[in-house]
């Protein structure tokens, strides 16, 4: 088609979608965020109007720009207006289906929603624009505060993302935001700015880090004291915290294990014993530093115990074996109620009534008051588990580049070149279930004093499975992307409990659409990219010329005075 046709069509149907947020699109106020006033748009209809905003300035600018070559590189602009107007109309079409949903039936869909739908339509044509020439954006060298303040803007962001979307109590609210940010994330990726972030935060290492530590630090100050909120952040954290045990055995070693929830319980169990319940089965009085190192231990112990007999099979074999395993430890804690066998775990019933931490005075079940704002239990628990993390991000990449985590990479690519040139394959093995064991630990002996009880239900195989699922999902062998599949898979379930019935069936479909499009995860290192796309010349291309880029910048910083 004439692009002199297209363009026009286009900014036409992003001024319309632009315009739509300034009329109700619902009937009823009680649906979402109440999109009933006329000229007084509601945040998600600002969302809308911030992709169609996008959307209309990446194609006027393409058509100012086409004859300045160099600005109309800097941004794949027509790329950018493809995926903001796409966005605008699958966050359009999620908005109806909520507004229908919610008010039971397409009637108290108002116009403006209807405009709105129009209009992303229309802005949709640029699907048919040609296709933009490769962007220089990811190439920019830019000034060193730039890229500070680049790092701190996309953190706030964040921090606001977050907090907004565990406050949505109704499953609508989250799942049409949750669109939202899908939207904004496929407009920025295609403009390049992703690849120019990776830099910037590769450049400046120790900002992105005390940056991101920052923010989850404050989250807790987001939440106006809500308990339920941050029952859920602690939760995403000892799940998180797990997992990146779990990335050591799975995503650098290559080794399947289908049983690792037992490690995490096996912690949990051993600080429950130790505490100072009246159910507890130990009378000891230690420092919960010390718990938590022994706890962490008794994990690491199981890990040895199941991975020296077993670590000389591999594949299928192991998998089973850890799967045996972890049911085997969780009949176990049950048979463990002075009946089947010793009194230390009260079989089914658990360890119930465990109180709450009091580290040098400071009671971790009494809410406080810092700057005004109550911070509640849960709270407390969060920043301690956001320490616990913190160590255990620490030990995983220093590990990882380390001799040891170049040998578990090199047992990963081919165990027998790996032993033919001297690794001791089966004592780096053990060493990864075992230090994988200790970090889930840990974790566990936190969790024990944050859900005040301990039982062997909590750790069924269902839980290995999502476990297994956030580092496949996220990025075997990355920080980052096993933190946001653990999120992920914590947060959805938690949330989206209007779809009870449903939930493991969006899960799968999750995971079968991402084994198609993006096997090697939301986040993924360039090794474990090739793996997947051995046969991709072009991906092959790309991730060497990025790896070149990122090499040449780096070193260019180092000569700077």
């Amino acid at each position: 088609m004439n692009e002199n046709l297209l363009r026009p069509v286009a900014i036409a149907g992003a001024g319309l979608g632009i315009a739509s947020i300034f009329l109700p699109w619902a009937y009823g106020p009680r649906i979402l965020d109440d999109m009933t006033y006329y000229f007084g748009p509601s945040f998600l209809q600002v969302c809308y109007a911030l992709l169609a905003v996008v959307a209309l300035a990446c194609l006027v600018a393409h058509f100012f720009l086409d004859r300045m070559s160099w600005f109309a590189r800097v941004i794949a602009w027509n790329d950018a207006a493809k995926a903001a107007s796409l966005g605008a109309v699958g966050y359009a079409i999620a908005v109806i289906i909520a507004i229908a949903v919610g008010g039971g039936g397409l009637i108290n869909v108002e116009p403006g929603g209807w405009l709105a739908l129009g209009g992303g339509a229309l802005a949709a044509v640029s699907w048919f624009l040609p296709a933009s020439k490769a962007p220089i954006f990811e190439r920019l060298r830019c000034p060193k505060w730039v890229q500070i303040l680049a790092i701190a803007a996309v953190m706030a962001v964040l921090l606001f993302a977050a907090a907004f979307a565990l406050n949505q109590s109704e499953a609508d609210g989250f799942l049409v935001f949750a669109v939202f940010l899908g939207a904004a994330i496929f407009t920025f990726h295609a403009t390049g700015f992703f690849g120019w972030l990776s830099l910037a935060a590769a450049n400046n290492r120790k900002v992105l880090v005390i940056s991101a530590f920052t923010v989850a630090f404050a989250f807790p100050f987001t939440q106006n004291g809500s308990d339920a909120n941050m029952s859920v952040a602690a939760q995403v954290l000892t799940f998180a915290a797990t997992a990146i045990g779990l990335n050591i055995v799975v995503g650098l070693v290559g080794l399947l294990d289908l049983g690792y929830i037992a490690f995490l319980g096996a912690g949990a169990f051993t600080a429950a014993v130790m505490s100072k319940s009246v159910f507890a089965t130990l009378s000891v009085d230690l420092p919960f530093p010390v718990v938590a190192l022994i706890s962490g231990t008794v994990a690491a112990l199981f890990g040895l115990l199941i991975g020296t007999p077993t670590l000389r099979v591999s594949g299928d074999y192991l998998a089973i074996v850890t799967l045996a395993f972890g049911e085997i430890f969780r009949i176990t804690m049950i048979n463990l109620d002075g009946t089947d066998g010793p009194n230390i775990t009260h079989g089914s019933n658990g360890v119930p009534s465990i109180p709450n931490l009091d580290f040098f005075g400071f009671d971790f079940g009494q809410s406080h008051e810092i700057f005004g704002i109550q911070i509640g239990r849960f709270s407390n628990y969060y920043w301690l588990l956001l320490l616990v993390i913190g160590l255990i991000i620490l030990v995983f990449a220093n590990l990882n580049h380390s001799r040891i985590g170049r040998g578990w990479v090199a047992i990963r690519e081919d165990e027998m070149a790996a032993e033919s040139m001297g690794v001791n394959t089966f004592g780096l093995k053990l060493l990864a279930f075992a230090g994988g064991a200790f970090l889930a630990g840990v974790a566990g002996s936190v969790k024990a004093y944050t859900d005040t009880s301990v039982s062997p239900d909590q750790y069924v195989f269902l839980e290995s499975a999502f476990l297994l699922a956030a580092v496949v999902l996220g990025g075997m062998g990355t920080i980052m992307g096993v933190l946001i599949g653990a999120t992920l898979l914590k947060l959805l379930p938690e949330k989206l409990r209007y779809f009870e019935d449903y939930r493991l069936l969006l899960f799968g479909a999750l995971m079968v659409v991402m084994m198609r499009f993006r096997p090697e995860g939301i986040i993924a290192d360039e090794r474990r990219q090739l793996e997947f796309h051995d046969t991709d010349e072009e991906l092959a291309e790309e991730v060497e010329e990025d790896l070149t880029t990122h090499h040449a910048h780096l070193n260019a910083d180092k000569e700077l005075p």
